[in-house]
């Protein structure tokens, strides 16, 4: 019987374990609904993998604070970091302290600066290609708005990459040939509802004329619907379109107070950030930009994305 003990005990401890993989993440905001859904993706992402050990941190909208928790996760010696960046044109500290360190960095969501120019050996991005979700929320309001009339646009914060392209590429369609609106205002909201209400709210104070309310998220056009109904303003009078397709947007849909948002699948990115982070981590490679697609969602194919 005590060999038998022994036997067992020598074999169990020759059991091969499974290296835990530790991954540190900063996020630009935990207040923030989409961002809300990404970390989840992260996170989910991480516990179908089984072996990562997960710390995750709040940047509160502050670049310096998320440049200090990138520096503290290289001195803990953690194996991979992903960054939800705060402000896309101040990463270059986080991008070279990383690649100084030789840990895997994987950016989320936000691209940094350094996408266009290259990103270095051992650095990668996950997201939306921005081109799209603008040009898609644009082309559909054009359609609704058959081709003519006035908009206000709610933009995201000025820093912010997709704010700025989504902004670029509503102007670009709207100002195409077969697609005449008029931008009549156009102010930033900083993805927040409240701002959005406020400030919808203040042009219907102000007189202004519009026939849609094109926002760069989906919570700056939950707000403009508030406003308009504050108001007694019929919601069949103005097209109202966001972006994200996140539960409270697709819920207002479902109410009619939007008529058009774009689905970023923010669990989808969540998930291949974890993916590609564990991947690098182990020392395998992966592509340096990882896109996942945006898609139109509108009434009609709205029972698909519940």
């Amino acid at each position: 019987m005590k060999k038998f003990l022994i036997t067992v005990a020598l074999c169990l401890i020759g059991l091969p374990t499974m290296a835990e993989t530790r991954v540190a993440v900063s996020m630009t905001s935990f207040d923030n609904p989409f961002l809300a859904i990404l970390l989840n993706g992260i996170r989910s992402g991480a516990e179908h993998a089984g072996n990562i050990n997960l710390v995750t941190e709040d940047a509160q909208l502050d670049p310096a604070k998320q440049l200090s928790q990138v520096q503290n996760f290289i001195a803990n010696g953690v194996d991979a970091i992903i960054v939800n960046a705060v402000d896309g044109d101040s990463t270059a500290a986080i991008t070279r302290a990383a690649a100084d360190a030789k840990i895997p960095l994987v950016y989320v969501n936000h691209p940094p600066a350094e996408l266009d120019s290259g990103l270095p050996a051992g650095t990668a991005f996950v997201g939306s290609n921005e081109t799209d979700s603008g040009t898609m929320q644009a082309q559909a309001a054009c359609k609704l708005m058959g081709g003519k009339g006035r908009a206000v646009i709610l933009m995201g914060p000025l820093e912010n990459h997709a704010a700025l392209v989504r902004t670029k590429d509503v102007e670009g369609i709207f100002a195409s040939p077969d697609c005449k609106i008029q931008v009549a205002e156009k102010q930033t909201a900083n993805w927040n509802r409240t701002q959005a209400k406020d400030l919808v709210s203040s042009w219907l104070t102000a007189g202004v004329k519009f026939d849609a309310v094109i926002a760069n998220n989906d919570e700056m056009a939950i707000g403009a619907s508030q406003a308009l109904k504050a108001a007694s303003v019929d919601m069949k009078d103005v097209v109202i379109a966001g972006i994200d397709a996140t539960p409270d947007g697709l819920a207002a849909m479902k109410a009619s107070d939007i008529d058009i948002t774009v689905y970023q699948n923010a669990t989808r990115q969540g998930e291949v950030a974890i993916q590609a982070a564990a991947k690098m981590a182990a020392g395998e490679d992966v592509e340096k930009t990882l896109w996942v697609p945006f898609e139109l969602v509108t009434p009609e194919n709205l029972p698909t994305y519940k």
